[in-house]
């Protein structure tokens, strides 16, 4: 990709067929609990799944603490943490709106897909104050991981990963709960997950749910019985992607 940033490890990139094409593109984040990625089916087969459905998708292999970290926690070398990962989604949504035109995408209809850890990563980016360009038009969030304080639904290996030595930092707990810090220029959010988690706690989304609810946030909320976590974009049970092309075509802004 012309002008991609150096931070990202790597960004494979999936385009449809220009006949097929919807002119929206998703950048898809995997999750791991930022110490690994889940590469294919949160990601490469994510990818392709979207490809398919017409919709241009950058599967991100951003930056994590790594699986050394997590057995060796600060003996590992090298140590990645935040903002890191913040940082190459960041670049990589404003490379991707640069080079919109390239790649037949309507530079205003850039979203951003994320998976548990990938899932806290993709509502960090909704919220972040930083660039407009940076800002993702709609986030889809799939079991995610979201809060970083409430120690009685928290994913602690999530929390270890992203924060590393400042895990027990209050300040950092608090700046990187997503539920208590939506901002009113939050894009629209579709969140989706199951009670049956045994990895994240399903109140994760209910807590993220009832916080876009009260800032009058655009946004959808999939919960389903059964289905687990780590199923990406394929479970019978947690028929999610069915209904994204739906829900994408009711966000105000994209209207046809």
């Amino acid at each position: 990709m012309t002008g991609i940033h150096a931070f990202a490890q790597k960004v494979i990139p999936f385009i449809p067929d220009p006949e097929k094409a919807t002119g929206e593109a998703v950048i898809v984040c995997p999750g791991g609990s930022y110490h690994w990625l889940s590469r294919e089916v949160e990601g490469t087969d994510v990818g392709r799944r979207l490809r398919e459905d017409g919709i241009a998708a950058f599967v991100l292999n951003y930056r994590h603490a790594g699986t050394r970290y997590l057995l060796f926690g600060p003996l590992a070398i090298p140590q990645t943490h935040y903002p890191a990962m913040l940082e190459d989604l960041r670049s990589t949504i404003k490379d991707v709106r640069e080079n919109a035109s390239r790649y037949g995408i309507d530079p205003d209809k850039i979203g951003v897909m994320g998976f548990s850890a990938g899932g806290h990563l993709v509502l960090n980016l909704g919220e972040d104050p930083g660039e407009v360009e940076c800002r993702p038009d709609f986030i889809v969030s799939v079991y995610p991981v979201v809060t970083m304080s409430d120690e009685e639904i928290v994913h602690h290996r999530s929390r270890r990963g992203l924060l590393g030595g400042k895990k027990n930092d209050e300040t950092m707990r608090d700046r990187l709960s997503m539920e208590k810090h939506v901002p009113a220029y939050m894009p629209p959010v579709l969140l989706v997950n199951c009670k049956d988690d045994p990895t994240v706690d399903y109140r994760n989304s209910e807590v993220m749910d009832l916080a876009l609810t009260e800032k009058g946030i655009y946004h959808k909320y999939l919960q389903y019985e059964t289905g687990g976590h780590g199923f990406g974009t394929s479970s019978q049970s947690a028929p999610w992607y069915g209904e994204l092309r739906g829900w994408m075509d009711s966000i105000p802004s994209f209207s046809r």
